[in-house]
């Protein structure tokens, strides 16, 4: 192992959820740094499981389905030095008790974030270019109806609410277009947002002014209905609303009323709760484009997490600075 020391490095999530998520490349890398052991259960672990996975680890490395990492299953492995999730928010992961034992943590939400941001250009894009009620014309037959509404992604004002992992990475992308971009993030200063390739803005004046507003806030309490009936009502005409962050920072109903005035158009990835009713107007509204909570990662793009969280134990192991690492200081303001 050279200068390495040798680890023991535990996955804990089921196996299926491994699999999904790290290409036989990326276990290859993270088997340069210690002794790998694997949860071969197919069904998610429970707390009296996880006890019995973690038992000696230095490194675990968790997801989507693995319990919290309680004193109990800490007790099991006294030398664990990093928990690596191999998802987004670490806030069902991670216990007091990690803290208190000066055990690191690093989350993926980085990779998660790159999806979800190109989810939103792609959603930026389609709805204003009206193609999705273009689409459904031309379906029925028509051919020209609509076309008036089509405005191309060039001289418009785009507002970002949010500048998280995906939110940074929606407006590095949206820097590629000839647009005017506004972010509203009350721990971002107009120098680093300047440097972001954005104008800093308060949140009225961003709905007022943009013709695409991308949703990438935390479910935090401060954030809870951010977007509730007054703030609606004050966005443009015809302006479109993106949320792929968190459902509960939109009221629903005061959207829902906006959207019934034809005022507004809706792209919409996230609900409260999940899934929405059956019945529930997002359904059936026509200026309403609802998916099934895929912005982050779905299917192949799930091995991006997989290479993040071998390269984040490359950068451990090296005693370089992590990506994704997460400090107690910061966790309340993360979703």
């Amino acid at each position: 192992m050279g200068e390495y020391s040798l680890k023991n490095i535990v996955f804990m999530m089921n196996a299926k959820q491994r699999k999904n998520i790290f290409k036989q490349e990326d276990i290859d890398i993270i088997c340069r740094y210690g002794n790998t052991i694997y949860n071969t259960d197919e069904h998610d672990p429970d707390q009296e499981r996880a006890k019995e996975i973690a038992m000696g680890a230095n490194i675990i490395i968790t997801s989507w389905g693995c319990p919290q990492l309680s004193k109990d299953v800490l007790d099991q492995a006294p030398d664990l030095e990093l928990i690596i999730h191999a998802a987004g928010s670490v806030k069902g992961i991670i216990s007091d008790e990690v803290w208190r034992r000066g055990i690191r943590v690093s989350s993926s939400a980085q990779a998660l974030g790159i999806g979800v941001a190109e989810t939103a250009v792609g959603f930026t894009i389609t709805a204003i270019k009206n193609m999705w009620s273009l689409s459904a014309n031309t379906r029925a037959g028509k051919w020209s109806e609509g076309r008036e509404k089509v405005r191309e992604v060039y001289g418009i004002t785009i507002g970002v609410i949010g500048a998280g992992r995906a939110g940074t990475h929606y407006i590095k992308l949206m820097n590629n277009f000839d647009v005017r971009i506004l972010l509203y993030d009350p721990f971002i200063d107009r120098e680093k947002a300047a440097a972001l390739g954005a104008e800093k803005s308060e949140l009225d004046e961003l709905l007022k002014e943009s013709d695409v507003v991308s949703v990438h806030a935390p479910s935090i309490p401060e954030t809870y209905h951010m977007i509730n009936a007054d703030r609606l009502a004050v966005m443009k005409d015809d302006a479109v609303l993106i949320n792929t962050a968190r459902g509960s920072i939109i009221d629903e109903n005061a959207l829902i009323t906006e959207l019934k005035k034809g005022r507004l158009f809706a792209c919409i990835d996230v609900t409260d709760p999940e899934p929405p009713s059956e019945d529930h107007p997002f359904r059936s509204l026509p200026n309403v484009i609802l998916t099934p909570h895929i912005a982050g990662a779905v299917n192949n793009g799930l091995y991006r997490i997989g290479r993040y969280v071998a390269n984040e134990i490359r950068l451990y192991e090296k005693g370089e600075e992590m990506d994704g690492e997460v400090f107690e200081s910061k966790i309340n303001s993360l979703a």
